[in-house]
Formats: C-alpha cells, sequence, structure tokens
C-alpha cells in the first residue's frame, strides 16, 4: 500500500499547482530577484571608458577574464557593479568552514553551538566576505588604472580607486543580500541560482559564436563533439544526482500507555553525491586566487628571486594541464571535505539510538557510527570520482579542439543541473505541503458536519 507522501505525490497535477497561490508568489519573487541580478550586470562602475576596456576584454577572454565573466553572467564584459558576483562569499564560506575543523573555538561553535553557533559562523562569513570583496574589488581598480586608455580621463587615481572599491563591494554585499531573500522568501538556494542565472544567460551567446566559428571555419564536427558531450554529461548527472544508497532502520515495538508504538522498518537514503555542486566551485575558486593576484602585479618589477612565480601561475590558468591536475585534486578533497561537514555519522548514529531505530545486524552506538562511516566513505569515493570526470572530461574535449567556450565547461552543466534539479525538488515539496493542509483542512470540515 503506497504510503500518504507518495498518494500526494501521484494526485500533483497542473491543477493542483494552480491552487498553490503561496508557490505562485514564491516563483514570482525569485523571477524578480533574478531580473533585477541581471539588470546589475548591465550597469557600469563609474570612470570606465566603455570602447577601451571592450577591447582589453576581448583580447583576454579567453583566459581568467572569460572565466569570471562566465559566473558573473557577463558583468565582467561590461565590468559592471556586479563584476564580482558573490565569489568573495564563496571563498569566505571556504575559509570560514576550513577554520571549523581546525581552529577550536570555530569547531565547539560548529558541533555544539546549535542555531546560535550557526548564526555566527553565518556573521563571519559575511565579515570574511566583504575584507575579500574590497581586496578584490582595490585590486581590479589599480590593474585597470595600469592599463591604457580604460578609466575616463581627468578623474583623480584616489576617487576611482575608492569609487571602485565602493561600487564592486556594494554590488557583491547586495547579491548576498538578495541571494538571502530568494532562499527565505523564494523558490530554492539563492545564491545557487544566482549563478546558475549567470551561466544560463550566457548559454545562447557562446552557442552562436561555436556555430559562427563553425561557418567560418566550415566544419561543425567540434560543435557536434561539444554537445554530445554536454548531453551525456547531462544525463550522467541526473542519474549519479539522483542516485542513492538506502540503509534499513528498524524501531522495535515498544508500549507507550495502552498502546504499542513502532514496530515499523524505514530507510536511510544516503547520496553517492553528498556534497552537491560544492566541491568544483570551491576548486574553481581556489584556483582563480592565484591567477588573480597575479593578473594586477608588475612582473616586470619583481625581484630576481621572484622570476619563477609568473611562469608558475600561468600554468594554473585554464586550459593547462597543471590547472587540470590541481582542479581534479581540490574537487576529490573538497568532496570528502564538505561530506564529512554535511554529514555526521556519530551525531546520526546518537540520534538513532535516542529514538530507538537500529540498523539490522550493527549494534546501536559506536558501531552504528563506523558503519556509517564505511559506508558514507565508499560512497564519496565514487561521488568523487563522478564530480572529477564530469568536471575534468568536458574540460580535456575543450583542450582538443581549442575552445574557450566556458559556458560549456563541465562545472557550468553541472551547476546548471543540479541547480535545476534541488529547484525542481522544492518546488515539489511546496506542492506537497500545499496538498497536505487542504487535505487537514477537508477533514477538518468533515468532521464539524458529522457533529
Amino acid at each position: 500500500m503506497a504510503s500518504a507522501a507518495e498518494q500526494l505525490a501521484a494526485n500533483m497535477n497542473f491543477a493542483s499547482f494552480q491552487k498553490a497561490t503561496e508557490l505562485h508568489k514564491r516563483i514570482w519573487f525569485t523571477i524578480i530577484a533574478l531580473i533585477v541580478y541581471r539588470l546589475g550586470t548591465y550597469i557600469p562602475i563609474p570612470g570606465i571608458d566603455a570602447v577601451a576596456f571592450e577591447r582589453l576584454f576581448n583580447g583576454n577572454s579567453g583566459g581568467l577574464l572569460g572565466m569570471f565573466n562566465l559566473f558573473s553572467g557577463g558583468a565582467v564584459q561590461h565590468m559592471a557593479i556586479f563584476s564580482l558576483n558573490v565569489t568573495p562569499y564563496i571563498s569566505a564560506s571556504i575559509i570560514v568552514q576550513l577554520m571549523g575543523t581546525v581552529y577550536p573555538p570555530w569547531e565547539k561553535l560548529k558541533k555544539e553551538g546549535g542555531e546560535a553557533g550557526r548564526k555566527t559562523l553565518n556573521q563571519y562569513t559575511r565579515y570574511f566576505a566583504v575584507v575579500l570583496a574590497v581586496v578584490q574589488s582595490a585590486s581590479i581598480a589599480f590593474g585597470l588604472q595600469a592599463q591604457q586608455g580604460v578609466v575616463v580621463g581627468g578623474i583623480g587615481p584616489a576617487f576611482f580607486v575608492v569609487s571602485t572599491v565602493v561600487t564592486l563591494t556594494g554590488g557583491t554585499l547586495f547579491l548576498m543580500w538578495l541571494g538571502e531573500q530568494i532562499t527565505s522568501r523564494g523558490v530554492g538556494n539563492g545564491v545557487s541560482l544566482i549563478i546558475f542565472a549567470g551561466i544560463v544567460a550566457r548559454l545562447p551567446i557562446v552557442l552562436g559564436q561555436m556555430l559562427v566559428q563553425a561557418q567560418t571555419s566550415g566544419s561543425y564536427t567540434p560543435v557536434f563533439l561539444v554537445v554530445i558531450g554536454a548531453v551525456a554529461a547531462i544525463l550522467a548527472i541526473v542519474f549519479m544526482e539522483r542516485s542513492q544508497r538506502r540503509l534499513l532502520v528498524h524501531y522495535p515495538k515498544r508500549q507507550q500507555g495502552n498502546r504499542m508504538i513502532g514496530g515499523e522498518n524505514s530507510f536511510m537514503p544516503l547520496k553517492i553525491n553528498t556534497a552537491g555542486v560544492i566541491p568544483p566551485i570551491f576548486a574553481s575558486s581556489l584556483l582563480l586566487l592565484p591567477t588573480t593576484a597575479m593578473s594586477f602585479i608588475q612582473t616586470a618589477n619583481l625581484p630576481e628571486w621572484m622570476s619563477w612565480l609568473p611562469g608558475v601561475v600561468g600554468a594554473l590558468q585554464h586550459g593547462h594541464p597543471a590547472f587540470l591536475v590541481f582542479y581534479a585534486l581540490l574537487i576529490i578533497f573538497f568532496s570528502f571535505f564538505y561530506t564529512s561537514v554535511v554529514f555526521n555519522p556519530e551525531e546520526t548514529a546518537e540520534n538513532l539510538r535516542k529514538y530507538g531505530g537500529f540498523l539490522p545486524g550493527i549494534r546501536p552506538g559506536k558501531r552504528t557510527a563506523e558503519y556509517l562511516d564505511y559506508v558514507l566513505t565508499r560512497l564519496t569515493v565514487i561521488g568523487a570520482a563522478y564530480i572529477t570526470a564530469v568536471c575534468v572530461a568536458p574540460e580535456l574535449v575543450m583542450m582538443a579542439i581549442k575552445s574557450n567556450q566556458f559556458a560549456l565547461g563541465g562545472t557550468s552543466i553541472l551547476i546548471v543541473v543540479t541547480v535545476t534539479m534541488d529547484t525542481v525538488a522544492q518546488i515539489q515539496s511546496h506542492l506537497l505541503a500545499h496538498q497536505y493542509e487542504g487535505l487537514i483542512k477537508k477533514s477538518k470540515l468533515r468532521g464539524g458536519r458529522n457533529r
């Protein structure tokens, strides 16, 4: 016999969606917030010569600037107020989560602080994001000043730096706030949807550029290779993201008053990819840090003992073998790291013991925690290998056909598909909640009539 949740899911249709007015409000709020974000990617910072900057961007769009432009939704191309996007916030999240494992006070906040501890760590993340945004925006301001003709004449250097720092940092803070509003009042994770919207907005432009290049060269083979690779990656992502290992959990019968309760079996679902889309995002952010810093340093002024630095940093740029190696290693590292942050076997085993549940054949407590850790480690190995393959394989194809279309890379496809699936799942959960509330109201009305 189907459960109540399965019966509700089977009854979901367009008519039930029409009646879910609260869900309509959430979807409209999300759409309007993303439109506001997209408009901000076309508002340039003050003091920039648009024509000169466009020439600078076109000359470097195949490397670091192109990667930044993808994740900012085209904002870098216009040097817009949202050029930094939510990158400082993501980098700050990495720092805080890493510190939460090695710095005892923060580790205590994470494990024992409960909701208050989580809010405190989130506040620290915001503070770090502001600091990183100021540093990155100042680097951009000094870098733009060093370029001939990019800054409009007549603007003082100090005024340009201050205005650029205030504008870009303010844009990042606004996007952080907008993402939190989408999460609480809209549908889906706000920060993920902002990154998602930026990538999707670039897809038509990228496809158009690829078709123009194919028409110019007279060969459509690279286009077919990229499209086939993208379709294969999407199928693999959907299959793996929906895959899970179900652990049987048994709740024995116990007497409560005059009634016997329990005696039921349920399943504990463990996803193969518990870390989700976080590992490639974190890996990309970390690999961009050295290249970002080096792009705004005058290499001619470096001392002789640091002459090796530009070559090393250059090898870590997109499209180089060293980049792919470190990218894969960082993805694997963050897959294990973030899984350990999200899922605590000891805490899960203790919760099972409190509620009387146990895994058949496994003693409650320490043995259950060890078994959960054993299963989760092996699942994470599969998940890390899958994410690495999905992210690195398209990069190898791009290198083979000498293309710099980042929007069709593995990281972009993984973000788009994963965020889409998570958002659809949240919409379905809102529909289920609406239907459940409707059933409760109907049962109350019937009960009143029977009286």
